[in-house]
């Protein structure tokens, strides 16, 4: 499927289970050979092929695991039987499963990790395929001749994979819906989310690309916006928090209109609240406050009280405005200079 449609609807999948089947090995055969002008031919029964390889490939043409939604099972093709003359079954087909970059597959069974997939064109192999079994040529010894016994092929591995996507970014914007994630990833990136006014407009991860000079680059993913309670799972909850996990640094943007009465610096406390509710080690990345929307702020008493906090908690606070373009370029600089900082630890 190239997607998933509800309603009309492409839904983003990052969590799926699915079962893996490796081919079975097939039977060796039992034949003797009767041809003309040759006597006491004796056993010509051959192998059968080896059931088909099961492989998990990381590709960057994929972004969601949505694939997994109708189709649960996938099972490589079996080895064929020997054949009479000494024939070998040929060898079943081997498979081979695309998921994203950024895909974890689990064991369901044990919950144990098979692997993390972080590079692209990375493959593993999931499932071995059955052996393949003897034909009763195979069983000719001087003393046993003529032997009527071969074997059957070794059934092929099975797995009961659960896969969890986490997107690779390198920067994760989080904060309250409407506070502006969306738009500004509209104007430093060639992304284009949807944008409206009303609450989680953003339903899915959205990954932008930002270019800078001398042909740098980084990624920046939006993520749906957090509401207080969102751990006990008001709003959309906190299930696509698991993609800012790898992201090395945090924007942690805050609405400065004050449109709807909301205080910024009691949204920025709410949302370092659940933060910290889903994963401790979020509190702890490098993060920048950026304060959204000043264009249409009312009370500049607000902005200041924002970068005094930021500033006691030791972290730096970048007025923008994305509509009409103001402070950016800053930003973007701000940014760059973070990510040379987190790899040069």
């Amino acid at each position: 499927m190239a997607g998933d449609f509800i309603f009309g609807i492409t839904m983003f999948l990052d969590e799926a289970n699915i079962v893996v089947r490796a081919g079975d090995g097939g039977c060796g055969c039992r034949a003797f050979r009767r041809e003309k002008y040759v006597p006491r031919g004796g056993p010509s029964g051959g192998d059968g092929g080896r059931g088909g390889h099961v492989y998990m490939k990381a590709v960057s043409s994929q972004t969601t695991l949505s694939q997994f939604r109708y189709k649960k099972v996938y099972t490589a093709k079996r080895g064929e039987h020997g054949l009479g003359s000494n024939c070998h079954g040929r060898d079943g087909l081997d498979f081979t499963i695309e998921v994203p970059i950024g895909t974890l597959a689990f064991e369901s069974n044990q919950n144990e990790l098979i692997h993390d997939f972080t590079v692209s064109n990375e493959v593993i192999l999931l499932c071995k395929g059955g052996r393949g079994g003897r034909g009763n040529a195979r069983f000719a010894t001087s003393v046993n001749q003529a032997p009527r016994y071969f074997e059957n092929g070794i059934i092929g591995e099975n797995l009961d994979l659960h896969l969890e996507l986490k997107l690779l970014a390198d920067v994760g914007l989080v904060g309250f819906p409407n506070v502006g994630k969306s738009t500004l990833i509209s104007r430093i990136s060639a992304a284009r989310p949807k944008i409206a006014s009303y609450p989680f407009t953003t339903l899915e991860p959205i990954l932008g690309v930002v270019l800078l000079e001398d042909y740098q680059s980084f990624v920046v993913a939006d993520i749906p916006g957090l509401i207080a309670g969102a751990h006990l799972g008001q709003g959309l909850g906190i299930k696509f928090l698991r993609h800012i996990e790898r992201t090395k640094i945090l924007l942690h943007l805050v609405d400065m209109s004050a449109m709807d009465g909301r205080e910024p610096l009691s949204d920025y406390k709410a949302v370092i609240q659940e933060l910290g509710a889903f994963s401790p080690n979020l509190l702890q990345k490098p993060t920048l406050i950026v304060a959204t929307k000043i264009d249409a702020m009312q009370n500049p008493d607000q902005l200041k009280a924002l970068c005094r906090m930021a500033k006691r908690q030791g972290l730096e606070c970048q007025p923008i405005s994305s509509v009409k373009g103001q402070g950016l370029s800053e930003l973007k600089v701000r940014i760059w200079k973070m990510l040379k900082d987190f790899s040069a630890l």
